[in-house]
């Protein structure tokens, strides 16, 4: 195992079953790079800190279920399913909060990290964001 694995693998626990912004902090360049479906491209590690922050709030307990995980050189790509209770305020892109749905949500996506000296310097997420927003109960009901 590379020191991308390794790297993504720490990210994957910290963002997930030991949810910690320190640890997500230390594991980004600060300079780094990225690129969400939900809130567009994100300059710097605060930046992606806060990303992860307003995730792990609003799905404090999530798992993540990997489906298949690559590593090619310094990039490290996981495909899988991550799942939880929205029991924390979402956070949208607009900057509105809406208050916790208590809803389960199952999102398949695939997470790409490029590693440099042990950081993460480019990082992108790729998820369904109407199949998220829809099982949170978000989306307008479609007419009959």
């Amino acid at each position: 195992m590379g020191e991308a694995r390794q790297v993504m693998d720490r990210l994957t626990d910290a963002v997930t079953t030991h949810a910690d912004p320190n640890v997500i902090s230390e594991l980004y360049a600060e300079d780094a790079v990225a690129f969400t479906p939900d809130e567009g491209e994100l300059h710097g590690r605060d930046n992606i800190v806060e990303y992860w922050r307003t995730m792990t709030e609003a799905i404090p307990e999530a798992t993540f279920q990997p489906l298949h995980t690559y590593e090619v050189g310094d990039t490290a790509i996981d495909e899988g399913i991550f799942s939880g209770r929205n029991t924390g305020p979402l956070q949208l892109p607009n900057g509105e909060t809406l208050p916790p749905t208590q809803k389960e949500i199952r999102i398949r996506g695939v997470d790409i990290a490029t590693v440099k000296d042990g950081r993460i310097v480019d990082y992108r997420l790729y998820f369904d964001e109407m199949d998220f927003l829809g099982q949170l109960g978000l989306l307008p009901d479609e007419p009959s």
